[in-house]
This record gives C-alpha cells, sequence and structure tokens, in this order.
C-alpha cells in the first residue's frame, strides 16, 4: 500500500535542513506508522487512545484556548514593541525642540 506523504516513505526523502525539519519528518512518520497500525488492526490500545482523545470536545477547547493564549502573548509582545518605539519618538521630538528653542546640545 503507498504512503500519501511521497517525502516521508521509508527515508529515501531529502535529508532536513534543521531539527525542527527533521522534528516534523519524524513526527510524520510516526503519524504513517499509527494510521498503518490502525488499518491493520496492530495497533496498540496506547495509540488508539492517543488518537481518540484528539477527537474530544475537550481537545479542542484546549488547542483552542492554546492559540487564543498564544495570540495574546503576541499582541503583548506587540504592544510593548510599539511602546518602546513610541518613547523613543517621543525623546527625539523633545531633543529636537531643545534644539530649535536654543537649547544645550546633546
Amino acid at each position: 500500500m503507498a504512503t500519501k506523504r511521497g517525502s516521508s516513505g521509508t527515508g529515501a526523502g531529502r535529508p532536513a535542513m534543521s531539527p525542527e525539519a527533521r522534528e516534523n519528518q519524524l513526527i510524520a512518520l510516526a503519524v504513517d506508522c499509527a494510521e498503518r497500525q490502525m488499518r491493520e488492526g496492530t495497533a496498540s490500545s496506547a495509540v488508539i487512545v492517543h488518537y481518540l482523545k484528539l477527537g474530544t470536545e475537550k481537545e479542542r477547547l484546549e488547542r483552542e484556548k492554546l492559540k487564543a493564549e498564544n495570540q495574546l502573548l503576541q499582541a503583548k509582545t506587540q504592544a510593548i514593541e510599539d511602546a518602546k518605539t513610541e518613547q523613543q519618538m517621543y525623546l527625539d521630538a523633545i531633543a529636537a525642540m531643545k534644539m530649535y528653542s536654543g537649547g544645550a546640545k546633546e
């Protein structure tokens, strides 16, 4: 039986260029193996339970919660960066005003 993913077959695919890519390759192989075992009826109870849990409403809600938390962290990070930029703009404007008013040069 042919696999759905041509590059994640028996290792004949291209070598991973980064640790993250290698991890993704290994995950794809593990999922393919689990799928094959389930189709053949040889999957362990742990494999079956794992995939059953992935399909539950609780798991879906947990994934949505993690996505929302990730978006919140990204928004907070962006707000901090924006505040730094805004502060620097104010400092630059104050320095320019001092120069225009004949104040001390920095």
